[in-house]
């Protein structure tokens, strides 16, 4: 067994202990950008779970990066729960989408227009044979606002965020299995 240190958004080193087959278990992931409106969603979101959680099989962070850095993150966990910010043709704001990679059509969170889609960064991940998550599940909110400068979800995206937590927890209640990942001897 060997340990890596990982240093999350909450600003505090943590050991996790890795030793052959052994992988991470479950990464709830928030993403966004913090003074863009509704596209704030996927880190508030992630806060309030983090706020409620307590399992130490569960690692919640967010993040507002997309394509083959957001491959980088997921690597090395059974399953991952995504959350982010989504705007469609026919969706209401405050509208909750559960998706799967290839369902999403979009780009979450594109650098550019030549930056990868989620799910062709993680079939790249697969075919240079990365430890791919066997499980992502994306909870996207319809956005009414994504280019707005501001720290405020508007009010149909903030009424939604409730809901999203309690989906999350759903998610981890029907994923997990309570097990716990071996501690590092300097983890906290």
């Amino acid at each position: 067994m060997f340990c890596h240190a990982i240093i999350h958004s909450d600003g505090v080193l943590h050991s996790l202990a890795r030793a052959g087959h052994t992988q991470l278990k479950i990464l709830v992931l928030g993403l966004g950008n913090p003074i863009l409106t509704d596209d704030a969603v996927g880190i508030i979101v992630a806060e309030d779970v983090r706020r409620r959680l307590d399992r130490e099989d569960v690692v919640v962070d967010q993040a507002s990066i997309g394509g083959l850095g957001l491959l980088e993150l997921v690597l090395g966990y059974d399953r991952v729960i995504i959350i982010d910010a989504i705007q469609t043709a026919a969706g209401q704001p405050g509208q909750i989408h559960r998706l799967s990679p290839d369902q999403f059509r979009g780009n979450l969170r594109a650098a550019s227009p030549h930056d990868l889609t989620l799910a062709t960064a993680l079939e790249l991940g697969r075919r240079l044979r990365k430890d791919i998550p066997k499980e992502i599940v994306i909870l996207a909110v319809e956005a009414a606002d994504t280019e707005t400068f501001g720290e405020e979800l508007t009010p149909a995206v903030a009424a939604a965020v409730p809901e999203v937590v309690e989906l999350v927890l759903q998610e981890l209640e029907r994923q997990g299995n309570g097990q716990r990942r071996p501690r590092c001897p300097a983890a906290r």
